[in-house]
């Protein structure tokens, strides 16, 4: 599949997050306690702030109406029971109206999709793109749309719900069950107080749950906010499929993208792709970009065994590659025993082959931990030589999660959260990324010293990434295995090269807790590839270092700090 000429450098952020200045934070803190950013907040300032980083793409996160405790009938939105919501803000994936944004980020709801098209305005003309999250697994136990377009049939709207299972229908169901709120669920916390806070919810008979759970009593460990919908794949019957005619689903979802790419929304980030056939991605995306060829699809997959399928038969861009780079630098980056720069070959050696430069890489975003966090690695610093690697492997894409760039940790529940991770169910400030934020100024006025330098290390790493030929678009050449009889090998470095006709970039990562130090060889093939000979200079993308070597058949004599890394230009 043939890649364009653009090194995708994308920034995950929730605006209920990013902008919000408020530092109560309070635990199950409302809207008006704990405050909550707004669409208006990605000012033209904070855009510019965004893009100094080297952003070539926003992913928009929780931009969707989805179910909430928060109390909008006052504007006409129907109130949704909080025993089937998670979190007093409610959960981004579970979507309550396809074809509504979110209130929360309005400063004026009755306004709140002009107001969203003037942030996807502010992002264009700042030179940047939009993406948002498709959720095409499940929606919200309350689902019901009350903005489609005229003429537009609701999702499930004309199920036949006395069947458990039909092609025409847009759920599944539970015949003779009545939906059970799971027990122990206590929404929103002790304080929090509503007239449908009773430990019911009336959904009879019941639909099957979001992951998957073809029960009327899913647990609490479950996804029992949500509703899983209805592909034509009948799953209590062998999962035989019924694809042909398309199921009205199919449709439907086709519609709301339509609906989505008309306003200027440039990519869909697609949750949980595992869960939806590939059947459907097969038909969706080519349709879609019959109209708009230059969307980008990129998925949420932890199945590698179905890269492939995912990829040459779905489709898509691009896909997150967790189970495979990720957990392996985190791995590293925690100094864990297993641990080894190995594992790093494997990945694109093995589970990516022919498809590395389809792969999205990072090291935060809204579902994994924060680096900074004691269980992840406690120190941002300690990733500095997996962001240099998960920057600079492959062509593919690279993101990075909002407060990441200032080493955020998180580290307080605010409600249905955990600690180690920032609240996507929750009303909270980001304390850290509020140091940046600085009351609404967007300048890092409130940073320390040493978040001023990761944040200056991220700016130089992903700007260096985005304009360096060789990096952005040229070949791989791996120099593991030609150095692992070289004095001072050890597997946690990682070296590889990065080239094309006109720019040449050795790669070298340093994992180790100490200093290290390599000569590392180029081997003959690779510098007759290359068309390099004699004497060399290699010049530090990411510094103002160089190496001079009089004959680069000795190698380059090479000392790398305690978790660091090396973009050394041949010049």
């Amino acid at each position: 599949m043939a890649l364009p000429d653009n090194k995708l450098i994308i920034y995950q952020l929730l605006p209920r997050l990013f902008g919000n200045t408020n530092t109560t934070n309070k635990y199950y803190g409302s809207i008006e306690e704990n405050g909550c950013g707004k669409f208006n907040d990605i000012t033209d300032k904070a855009l510019a702030g965004i893009k100094s980083l080297g952003i070539t793409h926003i992913f928009y996160t929780g931009i969707i109406e989805h179910a909430t405790m928060t109390d909008y009938s006052k504007f006409g939105i129907k109130t949704d029971d909080p025993d089937v919501v998670k979190g007093r803000a409610g959960s981004p994936y579970a979507v309550k109206d396809y074809y509504d944004v979110d209130p929360d980020l309005a400063v004026d709801v009755s306004n709140r999709m002009a107001e969203f098209e003037a942030m996807v305005k502010r992002t264009h003309d700042a030179g940047l793109k939009v993406i948002i999250d498709f959720i095409p697994n499940h929606v919200s136990r309350t689902y019901a749309s009350d903005s489609k377009p005229t003429g537009v049939k609701d999702i499930g709207e004309d199920d036949d719900t006395t069947k458990s299972f039909d092609q025409k229908n847009d759920f599944y169901y539970i015949n003779g069950q009545a939906f059970q709120v799971p027990q122990g669920y206590n929404p929103g916390g002790d304080e929090f107080q509503s007239p449908l806070k009773d430990g019911k919810f009336d959904e009879n008979p019941a639909k099957a749950t979001g992951n998957d759970v073809f029960s009327a009593s899913p647990s609490i460990n479950d996804w029992f906010e949500t509703v899983k919908l209805n592909y034509g794949i009948d799953y209590l019957n062998n999962q035989k499929t019924y694809f042909d005619p398309v199921p009205p689903l199919w449709n439907k979802l086709f519609d709301i993208l339509t609906y989505w790419s008309q306003k200027g929304v440039d990519g869909f980030r697609c949750d949980m792709i595992d869960m939806v056939p590939v059947e459907f991605w097969a038909w969706l995306i080519p349709k879609l970009k019959t109209t708009y060829p230059d969307l980008i699809f990129m998925g949420e997959t932890y199945q590698v065994e179905q890269y492939r399928h995912h990829i040459f038969d779905g489709k898509f861009d691009y896909l997150y590659d967790k189970v495979g780079l990720y957990d392996g630098l985190k791995r590293l980056i925690r100094n864990e025993n297993n641990a080894t720069t190995w594992d790093i070959n494997s990945v694109w050696n093995h589970q990516c082959v022919n498809m590395d430069a389809n792969m999205l890489r990072f090291l935060e975003n809204h579902d994994e931990e924060r680096i900074a966090n004691p269980v992840f690695a406690g120190n941002p610093w300690l990733a500095v030589p997996g962001m240099i690697v998960t920057a600079t492997l492959n062509v593919g894409p690279v993101m990075i999660y909002s407060g990441q760039e200032v080493g955020e940790p998180a580290g307080h529940s605010m409600g249905f959260s955990s600690d180690t991770r920032t609240s996507i169910f929750d009303y909270c400030g980001v304390p850290e990324h509020q140091k940046w934020l600085n009351n609404g100024n967007y300048d890092g006025g409130q940073l320390s010293e040493d978040q001023k330098n990761l944040h200056a290390f991220y700016t130089k790493l992903l700007n260096v990434t985005r304009s360096s030929e060789a990096l952005r678009i040229g070949k791989f050449y791996e120099l593991m295995v030609a150095n692992q009889n070289q004095p001072g090998f050890n597997t946690r470095l990682y070296i590889y090269l990065r080239y094309t006709d006109s720019q040449r970039v050795l790669v070298v990562a340093n994992f180790n807790r100490s200093e290290q130090n390599i000569t590392v060889k180029l081997p003959d093939d690779l510098l007759q590839i290359i068309k390099v000979s004699g004497a060399v200079q290699f010049n530090d993308l990411l510094s103002t270092t160089n190496y001079k070597v009089n004959n680069i058949l000795d190698g380059v004599n090479l000392t790398l700090p305690a978790t660091s890394g090396l973009l050394l230009e041949i010049v």
